[in-house]
């Protein structure tokens, strides 16, 4: 069982409302909310894969779920009027880029208009006491330089999901700015993250998933561009650094209410495609691949990193797990899911608790 009183307590006996649960950032996120005690409850438009993350930890038994589109503020304005959420972390989007490229409205419809909806109803919903917008790295317009992007960097975006995100950090200024800056506001803070693994992610067109399609039916690997480098990072570190920023927010003083933040790995972690792949069919236990040509105008960037230097600074967040301890939990996980293990929930718990542990040998506050 995990120690409720991890990040000051803070969640145990919260209503925590999350959109997006049942896609595999929101579902490791609920389950660490109710492992911390918190009240959950989950809005989303349906479960995104088959499998999906959502089911193998049989969440739906375990929160309370509402079903609904962002897109409908009516859904949405009813969901929070019945749950009166004291907490929200809003993760609900379309979250893949070349799929951007073919349903590009979609894409904007749900990531800044979804985004605008959530604001809308927490403006609206007196019990709110905090908010975490979750965005993504990609809200920044990427020039592909070596450094990383500070969260005072421009933004931007050339594909129609970048644009997307930075278009909704964009909608999040203009509402803390308008309505949220008084004393008796909620506080809201945004978090930008992204380019995150961990076991349970099915989607489509992401290296991972991929990875454990192709090999888990003896396939070789189609990759597009194999000396793309991302900021890989397991799931838990951002969600540590969305709860942190939340038990922040919820202390005297409205500390950091309204500001943007980042949360990647350290910059050693900023590794290519194909040493991704290599790593992960070792510790597999075999794997191919080959490099085919991709879709010439679906452009994606190649190089893209961000520093976290105000979040190791005010929060005293810092990223735990190398590249290896990554990889190596990542993969454990889908291994243990294909090979039958009948208690996923608690192994999926287990490596929460892993974590944490490392966690508190490594110093990071949040876990002392």
């Amino acid at each position: 069982m995990i120690n409720k009183k991890l990040f000051g307590g803070v969640f145990k006996g919260k209503r925590v409302l999350v959109t997006g649960n049942t896609g595999f950032k929101g579902s490791w996120l609920s389950l660490w909310l109710t492992q911390l005690g918190a009240d959950v409850a989950g809005f989303s438009i349906g479960v995104p894969t088959d499998p999906s993350n959502f089911e193998a930890l049989a969440l739906k038994e375990r929160i309370k779920h509402y079903q609904g589109d962002v897109r409908d503020i009516g859904r949405l304005k009813d969901v929070f009027k019945e749950f009166s959420p004291e907490i929200v972390f809003h993760l609900a989007a379309q979250a893949i880029t070349r799929k951007s490229y073919d349903e590009p409205q979609e894409t904007f419809m749900t990531n800044l208009g979804g985004t605008v909806n959530v604001l809308e109803c927490i403006r609206t919903t007196r019990s709110i006491k905090a908010a975490v917008i979750i965005t993504s790295d990609k809200c920044y317009q990427n020039v592909e330089w070596l450094w990383g992007y500070r969260e005072n960097d421009r933004l931007g975006g050339d594909d129609p999901y970048s644009a997307s995100k930075g278009c909704a950090e964009l909608a999040f200024s203009s509402y803390v700015k308008s309505f949220f800056s008084g004393e008796a506001s909620p506080c809201l803070t945004s978090a930008r993250a992204g380019n995150v693994i961990g076991g349970g992610d099915w989607a489509q067109d992401r290296i991972v998933p991929d990875c454990v399609r192709a090999f888990s039916e003896k396939r070789t690997l189609e990759i597009r561009s194999p000396e793309a480098t991302r900021p890989w990072q397991h799931v838990l570190e951002p969600l540590s650094g969305y709860l942190s920023l939340c038990a922040a927010l919820l202390g005297d003083g409205r500390p950091y209410a309204g500001e943007p933040f980042n949360f990647g790995p350290s910059a050693d972690t900023n590794k290519s495609v194909k040493e991704l792949i290599s790593v992960f069919s070792d510790i597999w236990g075999g794997g191919k691949w080959e490099i085919k040509s991709s879709d010439s105008f679906k452009k994606e960037s190649t190089l893209l990193k961000l520093n976290c230097d105000k979040a190791a600074q005010l929060l005293k967040w810092r990223p735990v797990l190398s590249f290896e301890e990554t990889m190596k939990m990542t993969a454990e996980w889908y291994k243990a899911y294909y090979s039958g293990e009948k208690d996923i929930f608690g192994f999926t718990a287990g490596q929460i608790n892993e974590y944490i542990a490392l966690a508190e040998q490594r110093g990071l506050v949040w876990a002392g």
